[in-house]
Order: C-alpha cells, then structure tokens, then sequence
C-alpha cells in the first residue's frame, strides 16, 4: 500500500470508503419522514431494512420489526400473512432502491464518465447497505427464508432485479452507441463490469483492499476494462476523472456535516 494518498485517491475515497463513515447516519435516515407518514405495510418493509443494516439477518423476526413500528406481533400477519411474505416484500423494495440509486447518476455528453459514474454509485449503494448487499447476491440468508421468492431463481430474476441490472445494461449500450468500445453484444460486457466492480465492492467491504491503496486497483481496474473493451486509454483515463470529480462533489453536496 501506498504511504501517501494522492488527490485522486483522497477524491475515491470520498465516493466509495467515504460511505462507510456515512453507513450510521444512513441507518438512522433509512426511514425518511416520508416514509413515517405510509402505512403499516411499508413502514414495516422500510423497518426491515433498517433493522437489516443494524442488527444483521438475526434480527428480522415479527416481533422485532413490530416493535420498530410501535405495533403488536399481529401487525406482521395482518399486512403480510407472515415472515415469507413480508422477507420478499424486502427483497424487492431493496432492489428497487438499489436501482434508484445506480439510476440517480445524471447523464453528460460523456457515456463512459456515466458509466463509471454508476459504478461508483453502484458502490456508494453497497457501503452504505452491506447487509442487504450481501443478501442480493446469496452472501447472507435469513432465518427461515431460504428462498423468499416463488417466482424467480435468484432476486435478480425478479422484476425488480431485472430492472435494477438494466441500469448498467443501458449504460453500456450508450457507450457502444457511441463508439467508444468495440461493437459488441451490451449484455455480456455489463457482465464483465458487473464481476470486476462486484469483486471490488467485496474486497473493499471486507477490508482487503485498503481504502490508501484505492487509486492503485480502482483506477487501473476501471482504465483497464475500458481499454479492454475498446476505448482509448487517453479517453478513458478523461472520463475517469471526470466521474470521480462529478461524484465526489455530489458527495459533498450532500454530506449531512
């Protein structure tokens, strides 16, 4: 690891380890005012959540999350008929935020700034959720919910999976359409970018990569796989740090110090 942080990693780690000093505010501001005003229902999904991030998969049983509510037991079964339904209910409002969030990233005349601009959102979302995180992807289960879901495989062939990986899908056909990377099948590239930021997401959430040694992996990863596609090294090095300069200072816009 590196001994000094250069600006461009001190403006990474403002994006992406940044969050996880951010991860309690975002715990206590999961349930937005907005959201105290909805009924039980919601508000027991939104408490789920945040009792996710807080406690862990141990602490999603009725009684907890009742209680987050100021409501009896029977509140669960009332709105969800039990556990199960109440877990997918989670599952699919979590990946409805994941898709808000990775959306949220504006577009510019630069398809491959935006590009990794989501990817940077990609793992602001995942710092800031890492429980959840770890459940999407089968890192994680919950207590008697093997498999929430009877409609789809995995959570990502639910339609709120579905749309969520459309994201990145339609992020990656903008740069193809741009003829930055080589004509190609969008499908299997988003796949690629997929598994290296994954990769990333995980070794950085579990401390293997340290965030002083960020601009020596993030940077080069994101280069790389640019190149690798097709693009320039030049042009993708520019929209690098086009993407980190656009999302550090939306982070800085909105820090809550």
């Amino acid at each position: 690891m590196i001994g000094r942080v250069p600006p461009l990693a001190r403006d990474i780690t403002i994006v992406i380890a940044g969050q996880e000093h951010n991860n309690c505010y975002s715990i206590v501001s999961m349930m937005t005012s907005a959201e105290t005003s909805l009924n039980s229902r919601d508000r027991l999904v939104a408490a789920a959540l945040g009792v996710l991030e807080r406690d862990g998969p141990a602490a999603i049983q009725a009684r907890i999350l009742a209680r987050e509510i100021g409501a009896s037991t029977m509140a669960v079964y009332t709105q969800f008929g039990g556990m199960p339904r109440l877990i997918d209910a989670m599952l699919r409002e979590g990946l409805a935020r994941f898709a808000q969030h990775t959306r949220g990233v504006p577009h510019t005349e630069d398809p491959v700034a935006d590009l990794i601009a989501g990817g940077l959102a990609y793992g602001e979302f995942a710092m800031q959720n890492p429980q959840l995180y770890r459940w999407l992807f089968g890192l994680t289960d919950l207590v008697g919910a093997h498999k929430p879901f009877a409609d789809a495989a995995t959570p990502w062939d639910l339609a709120e999976g579905v749309d969520a990986l459309s994201v990145l899908v339609a992020a990656v056909e903008r740069v193809i359409e741009a003829g930055r990377i080589r004509p190609q099948e969008p499908i299997p590239a988003a796949t690629q970018i997929l598994s290296a930021t994954h990769g990333f997401v995980l070794l950085t959430m579990s401390r293997f990569i340290d965030f002083r040694g960020l601009q020596d992996v993030m940077s080069p990863l994101a280069i790389n796989l640019m190149v690798g596609l097709g693009d320039t090294r030049r042009r993708a090095e520019r929209s690098l740090r086009a993407a980190i300069d656009a999302r550090a200072e939306l982070m800085s816009a909105n820090s809550p110090n």
